[in-house]
């Protein structure tokens, strides 16, 4: 088989199954691993494919951008609400339970049905911190920090040092995407390394994400499927994904 006929399957391939490996391609094809990662270094020059660990996936899976907030806010809204509602039902009835709310839309559902007997709510989203805030019923520390314009979140290293120091009963964490191979994931390096000191603060965590963000791949994984306790998504989930996340050992909620 020439080069360019392999590197075409490789790109079927890819596209079928949302993911290829060096080591099964070098297997399908009877060739060496370095022949198949020079083969995934020329398709990805073409932009035909991106590498990640291992292989690489289609140039339309990975993304390295995110929409502004308000545009994202707008998209999904009753399956969003639904989540919300599903993930507030799970949470343990405990009087002065403590909580952390992620910056997202999804998460942002939380403000007005949040439950008044938990004890204190941290955040690291300015919307939320002033919805929870103007409630009047509940204790809200928003962390400190920059404030991402295109999310509105605290980021930087003075979230990170409160979070090291922080244990709070359950995570409520918002996410770009997620596969059961990348995990979870979302574009930016500073927001990702605060959901990762998030995940880490919590005895729970539950990932809140309408099904639109399954099978997308973003830049930064911030947790592995292992990290995270729940997810919380809605029924439109293709059902061979939620097996998928199952399989791997991920409760999945349908809300």
């Amino acid at each position: 088989m020439y080069a360019e006929e392999r590197q075409h399957e490789i790109v079927t391939r890819a596209r079928d199954l949302g993911r290829v490996s060096v080591a099964e391609l070098a297997s399908r094809f009877e060739v060496t691993p370095e022949t198949i990662r020079r083969d995934l270094d020329a398709l990805s020059g073409r932009g035909l494919l991106r590498r990640v660990h291992g292989g690489a996936v289609p140039a339309e899976k990975l993304r390295l951008t995110e929409a502004p907030v308000g545009t994202r806010d707008t998209s999904s809204t009753e399956e969003k609400l639904a989540i919300a509602l599903r993930a507030v039902g799970l949470l343990p009835r405990r009087e002065g339970l403590t909580v952390l709310v992620d910056a997202g839309t999804t998460t942002a559902r939380l403000c007005p049905i949040l439950p008044q007997w938990i004890g204190l709510v941290v955040t690291n989203s300015v919307p939320t911190a002033a919805a929870l805030s103007s409630r009047g019923d509940l204790e809200v520390l928003l962390l400190g920090g920059q404030v991402r314009g295109i999310t509105q979140a605290t980021v930087g290293s003075e979230a990170l040092d409160m979070l090291g120091r922080l244990r709070v009963d359950v995570a409520f964490v918002g996410t770009n995407g997620f596969s059961a191979e990348h995990g979870f994931s979302t574009p930016d390096p500073t927001e990702a390394a605060v959901k990762r000191a998030m995940v880490r603060s919590a005895r729970e965590v539950m990932v809140l994400a309408d099904s639109s963000k399954l099978g997308v791949d973003h830049l930064v994984r911030f947790a592995t499927l292992d990290d995270v306790d729940i997810l919380v998504t809605d029924p439109s989930v293709p059902s061979g994904g939620a097996a998928e996340l199952r399989d791997a050992g991920l409760r999945v909620e349908l809300a």
